[in-house]
């Protein structure tokens, strides 16, 4: 027993020069250290990731740039708990389809130790919500501007705006021949309808109650099923409004907007986007906060 106690000893001892070289303080950012231990696991992190040999003077900025991450959000006492972390390394496991510890076994192989990505996920949870947070309204995305970026995107492509309408025909019936007084009358009782026309279920409800007005079944029209001017109408209509009243040969007909949706191709293309918008502004952003936190830190290079 006492032999093994003494080679446990040797071997401890024999270690500790190593662990005290691997922990050999580098920087120190606002009295924060990063060791060698730290750019050496960054390093493999990063070629493991991307495939692409990084300087050391690189990955010494990155580590910097994340200790004043983590610090502005202790600054705002902005908390990132361990449970949000590992559910962000479980979230990357899965888009690998993996688990986590399978992960953490892969990361080992490389040589690197799993928390080393997980101070990375800590450092940009806190520096998103900080940013979004503090910027919120310089990084808001318009409507009008994400449609301006689509269509300038489409341009040359002659592609049309892809919307589903769901109308339901509203028809106020007038027997063949009947003069044009008779015909003046419905559409005036159209007009009263389409004045007091809110939503498509209590309308209809409301309208089948008139007389001579037939409510048809709802159709499902598109974009491309449509000419340019009535598009434009049901474009500018509100969803749950009616048209305004048309002369048929059956009678004076109108069309409920119960429904106006997006085609997911379309949908898809705007979220798209949308996402790029507010991924350069975000970057915009970042990058000038940053920059503003280097310029009041401590920064101290060994």
């Amino acid at each position: 027993m006492r032999r093994l106690a003494v080679a446990a000893a040797i071997a401890a001892a024999a270690a500790l020069p190593h662990r005290a070289c691997a922990q050999q303080v580098a920087v120190i950012v606002n009295g924060a250290p990063i060791t060698t231990y730290d750019i050496e696991q960054r390093m493999k992190f990063n070629m493991l990731a991307t495939h692409k040999q990084q300087s050391r003077q690189e990955i010494i900025q990155e580590l910097i740039d994340d200790k004043l991450k983590v610090q502005i959000g202790e600054r705002y006492k902005l908390e990132i708990t361990d449970s949000q972390v590992d559910g962000q390394f479980e979230s990357i496991a899965q888009r690998m389809r993996t688990s986590a510890q399978q992960l953490t076994q892969h990361l080992a192989q490389a040589g690197v130790d799993a928390r080393t990505l997980k101070e990375k996920l800590r450092s940009d949870l806190a520096w998103q919500q900080i940013v979004r947070g503090k910027f919120q309204s310089s990084l808001q995305i318009r409507d009008k501007d994400v449609v301006a970026k689509l269509a300038e995107s489409n341009q040359g492509e002659k592609k049309e705006s892809g919307y589903e309408y769901t109308l339901v025909p509203i028809l106020f019936i007038v027997k063949a021949g009947s003069p044009e007084g008779t015909i003046d009358g419905r559409k005036r009782e159209a007009e009263q309808l389409r004045a007091r026309f809110e939503n498509c279920k209590d309308g209809t409800a409301f309208a089948r109650a008139l007389r001579d007005v037939a409510i048809r079944d709802p159709i499902v029209k598109s974009s491309a099923d449509l000419g340019p001017t009535y598009r434009k109408t049901l474009d500018e209509l509100d969803v749950g409004k009616l048209t305004s009243p048309d002369v048929t040969p059956q009678g004076i007909q109108m069309f409920a907007l119960c429904q106006r949706k997006q085609k997911e191709v379309d949908a898809a293309a705007t979220r798209e986007v949308r996402d790029q918008m507010f991924a350069e502004k975000f970057q915009q952003q970042s990058k000038r906060y940053l920059e503003e936190l280097r310029k009041s830190a401590m920064i101290e290079v060994k």
